[in-house]
């Protein structure tokens, strides 16, 4: 079976394109792109006239729950909400339950995922054992099951000579090492945002500092055991300084942000009522910091923008806020979020926020995809810049709906998702059921 996808703008940062033309898919690869194809026979078409036809998009930092915690949210769940979201593939953390140290886990999480039949999944492992920071897991061995990242994202690596080991022996399988930074002597009992609004209300604060310290010591230790290191979520301008800085040093660095420390600030916290659906890790920090990482995305500096999909049940999230977990949803939301407060504001290009999400998430973990070259895996999303979408999380194919954007009206929509050929989600009429 080949797929024709027909009349769309294909914008492909790996190929310097940008223009009108047709796409043929066959035996799940991508065959041909040129200006005008004509179907064979039995051949699968899909029209995609004023839309925007786009390497599949690729989130590399996803909590997918299973095992052990699948009252929050399943692989099968997390990939059927990754695909309506636009999204081919998925990287997945490694705190789960029992934790992702081991190719027995490796291999459940893969598993799971070939039975979905949807999105690609790809696990991240642990860097040290039970995510408890003291001996290295089995690098080697995740490696081999399939692995291709280490993290132990929900903690940071505190311990500086288990990073500086960990940086050095991940250069034998070629995967970055991922660092959720965060200086817990000085994060403390935080639950939101150092700053002029934690200090008004009275709640106590997590100061940026706390992930720059952790960012300018694991660069140090970089630059003396050389590795690939990457930044999740990260949040504030120092620590993007710190990530330029070291890359002009010639340092192999990247970072990630995410959607929500691109449009929210600390202060909708307090609006929020303290609200669970408004705490994460690293929380939303100041205006300042917000224009900073925009700023970012725009000149380069920032690779990837990743949702850190983090589901929780409705009871969780109903705790004060204190004790309230941290994370949201976002594999639903990401796209269009980007589209209407980045694209459609004049803030980034289309091509650019392509390559925030697709191309450069798989240059950052090396991954198969991003780009529409001949030869490469046929998963493509198709976009539609216009449609207009109202978030409701009743309607998430996750099996959790705790996100801060309920009801937000936005502009611009994934309409299909196609794997490796093969379309796995088309986007309702608008007005059907479910829109």
């Amino acid at each position: 079976m080949s797929l024709l996808i027909r009349g769309g703008r294909v914008v492909d940062p790996s190929q310097g394109l940008d223009a009108v033309c047709d796409l043929l898919v066959e035996d799940g690869a991508v065959a041909r792109l040129e200006p005008r194809l004509e179907p064979a026979p039995g051949d699968e078409v899909l029209d995609a006239s004023g839309k925007v036809v786009a390497p599949g998009l690729i989130d590399i930092h996803v909590h997918l729950r299973e095992p052990g915690q699948e009252a929050k949210e399943t692989v099968a769940t997390g990939v059927a909400a990754a695909v309506t979201g636009g999204f081919t593939a998925v990287a997945c953390m490694a705190n789960t339950a029992p934790i992702n140290d081991s190719k027995l886990i490796t291999s459940a999480i893969r598993a799971a995922a070939e039975r979905s039949g949807l999105a690609r999944v790809y696990p991240i492992g642990a860097i040290s054992r039970g995510l408890e920071g003291d001996s290295l897991a089995p690098l080697g061995e995740l490696a081999a099951a399939g692995c291709v990242a280490f993290s132990d994202d929900g903690r940071p690596v505190f311990n500086a000579e288990l990073m500086r080991r960990a940086l050095e022996y991940s250069q034998h399988f070629g995967a970055p090492v991922v660092q959720h930074a965060q200086d817990l002597d000085l994060s403390g009992d935080g639950a939101m945002n150092e700053g002029r609004w934690s200090v008004c209300c009275g709640m106590p604060g997590i100061p940026g500092l706390a992930e720059e310290v952790m960012i300018a010591r694991d660069l140090l230790l970089l630059e003396e055991t050389g590795g690939r290191y990457h930044v999740a979520h990260l949040s504030t301008a120092r620590s993007l300084r710190l990530v330029r800085e070291a890359r002009a040093r010639g340092l192999a660095v990247t970072c990630e942000v995410t959607p929500h420390h691109l449009v929210l600030e600390d202060r909708a916290v307090i609006e929020s009522g303290f609200h669970g659906h408004w705490k994460m890790n690293p929380p939303l920090r100041a205006a300042a910091d917000l224009e900073a990482l925009v700023e970012g995305l725009a000149d380069g500096s920032v690779d990837a923008i990743a949702s850190d999909h983090a589901p929780h049940t409705a009871d969780e999230k109903r705790l004060e806020f204190e004790l309230a977990p941290f994370g949201i949803v976002g594999l639903e939301t990401t796209l269009s979020i980007c589209l209407d407060r980045l694209v459609h504001a004049g803030r980034i290009s289309m091509p650019r926020l392509v390559e925030l999400l697709s191309t450069g998430p798989a240059r950052t973990l090396g991954l198969p995809g991003g780009s529409l070259a001949p030869g490469s895996p046929g998963d493509v999303t198709v976009i539609d810049p216009e449609r207009e979408v109202e978030v409701a999380a009743a309607r998430f194919r996750s099996k959790s709906a705790n996100t801060p954007f309920e009801g937000w009206r936005l502009k611009g929509a994934a309409v299909a998702t196609v794997v490796a050929g093969r379309v796995v989600y088309r986007a309702p009429e608008p007005g059907a059921a479910g829109h």
